[in-house]
């Protein structure tokens, strides 16, 4: 389905929309307080780049989210419904995570810090569940491209936040309580989610733990080319994903300063990342979510490379902004149309533990490929590394095609043809 000009500004300015703003942006948030941020506070405290690389594991829970997520379908908390009830108290534990977070000791006591990241990866991944969910079921379906663009608006906001102005923070204050203004930024997450409406359970919910647990997985397994599906979620983003997780130890190598990351990396591209999700949702709309999966994949491999020729020009802050400018354009269409694709082929009565399962495939990368990243930059170099990054792209891309042909995938979403 394709929305009129009138309906398109209508849907872009509609209240609920703000929601899922926000909800992206209190999910943003935790990601690079286990990720860049985490791995600079590490990378200043001496910690070794083959120790920063294994920190990758901490992120598991991302991966394994749709083992408990059937247990947010069936079960509904005593206060807020279904969807606000789990929310609510994923955040609340969440808070509480990055407070033990921000008193570990990286140098001294890694294992501490890694229990403690476990802890916010753990609850994090919980309140994603929940999100995704909620975005899935209180929109309609040809709101979701839009609503994928403005959660992808406000997880990157978050990110920005979180990494950009946490480096800027750290020049000033100790990393400590950088972590402790975070986790006093999360209640954001908190005052969202008790102002916000509950979304009417149209379809249902799972009446025993059985049917929470077995029947999403049947139901999604019984498709034409469901395996060949998870596939395609695996790899799409994978050399991204694996490019982004050494970009920080990266810039430092070639001399760029934390407050030059901040202001160029994480506040100049958080601009081209808004354009970009924003211009993904419309296109989406325009083109379909299928084709816009294939240019978008193509210029994020593209952008893979940039971070190959920056290693060639070395310190350049021109270099930079291009190259980021460029990687956050295609980095935020492309996941807009990641997710909205992976909304539109959930089933809404088991919308958390497929999309959760959906999800898990898409985090994958972040966990297992990315850990042995610090070993890859040492043995390779800055520059042949990047560039592997920008060749593993391309299963994924041959994935869709396939797909693409078969027209064994459509979506309420756009349109196949």
């Amino acid at each position: 389905m394709r929305l009129s000009i009138q309906e398109l500004i209508r849907v872009l300015f509609s209240r609920h929309l703000l929601v899922h703003v926000l909800l992206g942006f209190v999910c943003g948030l935790p990601l690079l307080l286990t990720g860049s941020v985490l791995q600079a506070w590490m990378t200043e405290e001496g910690v070794d780049l083959a120790t920063i690389g294994l920190f990758a594991f901490v992120g598991l829970p991302y991966t394994l989210k749709f083992v408990w997520a059937p247990l947010l379908d069936r079960y509904t908390p005593s206060l807020l419904g279904r969807r606000r009830g789990w929310l609510l108290i994923a955040q609340v534990a969440l808070i509480g995570s990055l407070v033990l977070l921000a008193f570990s000791q990286p140098a001294t006591s890694p294992l501490s810090v890694a229990v403690a990241a476990l802890l916010v990866t753990f609850f994090s991944a919980s309140q994603d569940i929940v999100v995704d969910a909620y975005r899935r079921e209180s929109l309609r379906d040809d709101e979701q491209g839009l609503g994928a663009s403005f959660y992808v608006y406000g997880y990157r906001l978050g990110m920005l936040l979180a990494s950009g102005g946490g480096l800027i923070m750290a020049d000033f204050i100790p990393f400590q309580m950088v972590y402790l203004i975070m986790a006093g930024i999360m209640f954001l997450g908190v005052i969202t989610t008790l102002l916000s409406p509950e979304p009417e359970m149209a379809e249902g919910q799972p009446r025993t733990l059985q049917e929470a647990v077995v029947n999403p997985f049947v139901e999604f397994f019984q498709r034409n080319d469901a395996l060949l599906i998870l596939l395609f979620i695996l790899f799409y983003k994978i050399g991204d994903t694996m490019a982004q997780h050494m970009t920080t130890p990266f810039y430092l190598d070639i001399g760029f300063t934390k407050s030059e990351i901040g202001a160029v990396v994480k506040l100049f591209g958080f601009w081209a990342t808004v354009a970009g999700g924003l211009v993904g949702g419309v296109l989406i709309l325009r083109f379909g979510i299928y084709r816009m999966l294939w240019g978008f994949g193509i210029l994020q491999a593209l952008s893979t490379a940039g971070f190959a020729l920056l290693a060639i020009l070395g310190n350049s802050l021109p270099g930079l902004a291009a190259v980021i400018a460029f990687e956050n354009l295609s980095g935020g269409m492309g996941t807009a149309a990641y997710i909205a694709f992976m909304a539109t082929i959930t089933n809404k009565k088991f919308s958390a533990t497929q999309y959760a399962l959906l999800t898990s495939f898409m985090g994958i990368p972040r966990v297992i490929a990315a850990s042995p990243t610090g070993f890859m930059a040492e043995a390779m170099g800055w520059v042949n590394f990047f560039l592997f990054c920008t060749l593993i792209a391309i299963p994924g891309l041959l994935l869709l095609g396939w797909l693409y042909r078969r027209g064994s995938v459509s979506g309420p979403v756009g349109e196949v043809a």
